[in-house]
């Protein structure tokens, strides 16, 4: 259905479009009672054709589109009578540049809007010269143009990063379900090597001791010494299971995977180069993982020895895989070729399109393989690939043909003579000027706001002397009103920034007028209604000095009222807009941190309870038996220790179909602690936020209940204040204190998360320390731990 609309929309526009021009013309000319003559219309319509159908295909072709209804409309307006082309030569105009910069890239779009504007100057200085009223239509022009290109492009920009919410969601949302999975293979795999290689070379050894024990009696001695050294790391071994380190130390990460890949398939004889950057935990690491290891598995199938390169790369917007190899070596043997199920290229796709990406393959030019894969990247929005230079330097070359043509003398249809302003410059001219210093000014507002709306107050006074120097006799409140355009986007755009940046919910309704939250809070507020104020007082003196100056019949008082009444409305309609847009986009935005949080957090309880239910069978069964092994073997008995490694193995073994069958936990579920920590940090890395934890020897195993709870609760709220930084919690502990730094979260120093942090320390009698930019220090006493406190 949404194709549809969209095509409906795209020939409706047109058609009111059409409809509006016909009612400015022929059919004003008709109520004033001047039938147009039969060759205007003819024109009109020659013209009116190829322009409505071409802002109705301004979707497929939006640049064609633009230049055709910009040529059409100027070469129209020349013979046709004023306002004929008036509603398709502005509006029509301003619909095909909106569609440029909300399907084509930036640069296309600027250089679009600047063509035009020095295309229609040209045109103007061939036509007609440039005078007073004709510059203040170029100004009025180029500001269409510039106001219309910049809603373009907020457009697109909020389409862009509303797709990116989107895919960050599903990429959340596929995390969640994936993180118990993900424990419960990890608790498999190292359970299988603890009963693989410990318990069983236990079983093992003591056995041959037993059987040799007539013959060869010091094996006994040796059995024994290994069981107990074997169940002193069964124990060690089984505590990691229980509760891994949060940091990545001691796990091989995803590209140390892949390089362990790659010198494998090297051990076979097969040369491989690689160019392997770091990657994130998560579906990512694993399809590319699947993807190269499935790649190189076919080329040592069906190409042995030939020689292959292998590039992964984490990028902003997406991740590159790409596994290319040359083409097979004359006279080698393909011993495996026939093995080959035909589904692997299927697997291959299936997994880049689990991910999220998409995977290509197909032969070289060389007469390789090559298999390219294209999956998310931090940010999760699809991969745009840059234009090459050449395509650039043909869109510039096109650009300064079609702004030169005015030039051209066969192209001028109707010349008139220049009404310049007498000597010197022209109010026309001089207002173009200003329109530029305001333009520049608005351009570096982000970086220096307060300079940026300084320099617009500064060049809103010079409106009114470049009337009077310019002898400008156009509508007085005109200029004024121009200047005041731009001030009112600065000042919207302020408001944008405060109101999208989530504040407490009892803030909200009134910063825009100043009664802030108590505290710090109050200071932006204030300091955003004092600009206002100055901007209201500089616009209001500029239009009461413009329309005493021109000389008027209404008293100077009901002037001022009059200028600081209208000016007051723009100022708050200016805040008024830019807030509420604010707070719809960091409504979208808190929701969107909400969800993950939530699915976040949930991921991590569902693991954590999937580990706690394997940690509660090896402490009641597999840890017990291994335990009365040492026991037995410390105390030399060596058939009670074959007897209990037997035991414990076959309890291991046990334990392994439990997790194989991935039975359901009980409904309520356990809260985690700081053992948890290594979920924590992983399902934030699985959705492209790099987070390191750290813990350093000096904080003990086991720590009481409630500060374990509140410290993992802390980390939690800190991480799920979102952002896009890397972060970096430490754990340690000073004293009788156990301490927690977390850096690069300048979201967590926002009113709500710092007021729900420190509650959780003001409970346990702590401090938080938000002191320092992008780091929260909190400081949690450790009480004594009692006897009868479960671990």
């Amino acid at each position: 259905m949404k194709p549809s609309l969209n095509r409906t929309d795209d020939r409706l526009l047109p058609a009111l479009l059409l409809c509006a021009q016909a009612v400015v013309w022929p059919g004003g000319a008709l109520v004033r009672g001047s039938a147009p003559a039969a060759s205007d219309l003819l024109v009109a319509i020659l013209v009116a054709g190829p322009v409505t159908a071409a802002l109705a295909l301004r979707r497929t072709r939006p640049v064609a589109a633009l230049v055709l209804v910009a040529a059409a409309c100027a070469l129209g307006a020349g013979p046709l009578p004023t306002g004929a082309m008036a509603v398709l030569g502005t509006a029509g105009v301003a619909l095909a540049l909106f569609t440029v910069a909300t399907e084509r890239d930036t640069f296309t779009a600027v250089l679009c809007v600047g063509a035009l504007a020095v295309w229609q100057l040209l045109q103007g200085l061939t036509l007609h010269g440039i005078g007073d009223r004709n510059g203040l239509d170029l100004v009025l022009t180029a500001l269409l143009y510039a106001v219309t290109c910049g809603a373009g492009l907020l457009v697109r920009r909020t389409s862009r990063a509303r797709e990116t919410a989107e895919h960050l969601l599903r990429r959340a949302e596929t995390e969640r379900h994936r993180l118990p999975a993900v424990e419960r293979r990890r608790m498999e795999r190292e359970l299988h090597d603890v009963s693989a290689h410990h318990l069983t070379a236990v079983v093992v050894t003591a056995g041959a001791a037993l059987g040799l024990r007539e013959r060869r009696p010091e094996l006994a001695a040796d059995a024994l010494r290994f069981a107990v050294e074997t169940g002193h790391e069964v124990t060690r071994a089984l505590g990691a299971v229980r509760a891994p380190a949060p940091s990545r130390e001691g796990t091989p990460s995803p590209e140390e995977r892949l390089l362990e890949l790659v010198a494998g398939f090297r051990r076979l004889d097969q040369p491989v180069d690689c160019e392997i950057g770091p990657l994130p935990d998560g579906a990512v690491a694993d399809a590319a993982y699947g993807i190269v290891r499935e790649a190189l598995t076919n080329v040592a199938r069906y190409a042995p020895g030939a020689h292959t390169r292998v590039l992964c790369r984490y990028g902003d917007t997406s991740t590159d895989v790409v596994v290319t190899s040359a083409p097979p070596l004359s006279g080698a043997t393909a011993h495996a070729a026939g093995l080959g199920g035909g589904r692997g290229q299927g697997f291959l796709r299936s997994r880049a399109r689990e991910a999220g990406g998409t995977l290509t393959s197909g032969p070289t030019a060389e007469g390789g393989w090559e298999v390219r894969a294209v999956l998310p990247g931090r940010t999760a929005a699809p991969a745009q690939r840059p234009a090459p230079r050449s395509y650039r330097v043909a869109q510039l070359v096109a650009a300064a043909g079609l702004v030169l043509q005015p030039l051209l003398p066969v192209l001028v249809i109707r010349a008139e003579t220049a009404s310049g302003g007498g000597q010197g410059a022209s109010a026309g001219m001089l207002f173009a000027l200003l329109a530029t210093g305001q333009v520049v000014a608005l351009w570096w507002l982000r970086r220096a706001p307060r300079a940026a709306l300084g320099a617009l107050l500064g060049l809103a006074l010079l409106w009114p002397v470049a009337m009077v120097v310019g002898e400008y006799t156009g509508p007085v409140l005109l200029p004024p009103a121009l200047s005041m355009l731009a001030t009112c986007a600065a000042l919207a755009a302020e408001a944008y920034r405060l109101a999208a940046d989530p504040l407490p919910r009892a803030s909200r309704g009134a910063w825009v007028f100043g009664r802030g939250s108590v505290g710090a809070g109050r200071a932006v507020p204030r300091a955003l209604v004092g600009r206002s104020v100055v901007a209201l007082a500089v616009h209001g003196g500029a239009v009461v000095f413009a329309v005493l100056e021109r000389g008027t019949v209404v008293p100077g008082w009901v002037v001022v009222v009059g200028a600081t009444g209208g000016m007051g409305l723009a100022v708050g309609a200016a805040l008024w807009g830019g807030a509420l847009r604010g707070r719809q986009v960091g409504g979208e935005r808190g929701s969107r941190d909400e969800r993950l949080a939530a699915w976040t957090g949930e991921a991590v309880r569902d693991a954590w309870a999937e580990r706690r239910r394997m940690a509660a069978g090896l402490e009641t069964t597999v840890l017990a038996r291994t335990a009365d092994m040492v026991a037995q073997a410390e105390a030399g008995r060596l058939d009670g220790t074959a007897e209990r490694a037997r035991e414990a193995l076959a309890a291991m073994r046990a334990l392994l179909d439990t997790v194989r069958d991935g039975e359901e936990g009980p409904e309520l579920r356990p809260q985690p602690t700081l053992q948890a920590l290594d979920l924590l940090a992983h399902q934030c890395r699985a959705t492209g936020r790099d987070v390191e934890i750290r813990v350093t020897d000096r904080v003990p195993e086991r720590l009481p209940t409630a500060v374990d709870l509140a410290a993992y609760h802390a980390a939690e709220t800190v991480l799920a204040a979102g952002g896009e930084e890397p972060a970096v919690l430490v754990l340690d502990v000073d004293g009788d204190t156990l301490t927690l730094t977390a850096t690069g979260v300048p979201r967590a120093a926002r009113p709500a998360v710092r007021e729900l942090l420190a509650a959780r320390a003001a409970a346990l009698g702590g401090t938080l320390d938000t002191g320092r930019p992008g780091t929260i220090g909190l400081r949690l006493p450790l009480a004594p731990i009692p006897q009868w406190e479960d671990d």
